[in-house]
């Protein structure tokens, strides 16, 4: 029951909407760092580390999101690059959580890749956008 609610939450897989690599990878891993947070809550009663991942986490998506729908280009390189930001701080506190102890190595090694190829992808988003508006 809890799989079908959670697919029909999804609009990553939704037929209505096209998503870009970005886009998709940036929700699939608010997802994971959302199952994260409440791992470290329940489990762990860690709650002030398991907030500032969560929030700097799900704003990465939360971003791109809304630099979809960009009121210009100077706007959509604003909120991309808000995103990396984001993406930055999320991979501070993941490093931290597992330097800390909260977090196994296998639960890092897991996750860690995802923020690592967020940073690149928004990183050649923002430099490209950049250098496309200089011209």
């Amino acid at each position: 029951m809890k799989e079908q609610e959670n697919s029909q939450l999804s609009t990553v897989n939704s037929p209505f909407t096209k998503r870009n690599p970005i886009s998709e990878k940036s929700f699939a891993f608010a997802l994971r760092v959302v199952k994260m947070s409440k791992f470290l809550q329940s489990n762990k009663k860690e709650y002030v580390l398991s907030k500032q991942v969560l929030r700097s986490g799900t704003a990465i998506g939360a971003l791109v999101r809304e630099a979809e729908h960009a009121q210009s280009k100077a706007d959509f390189i604003n909120k991309m690059s808000i995103a990396l930001k984001e993406a930055n701080e999320t991979d501070y506190w993941i490093e931290l959580l597992y330097q800390s102890g909260e977090i196994t190595l296998e639960s890092y090694q897991s996750i860690k890749p995802d923020i690592q190829e967020l940073l690149k992808l928004l990183v050649s988003i923002v430099k490209t956008s950049r250098e496309r508006s200089a011209l």
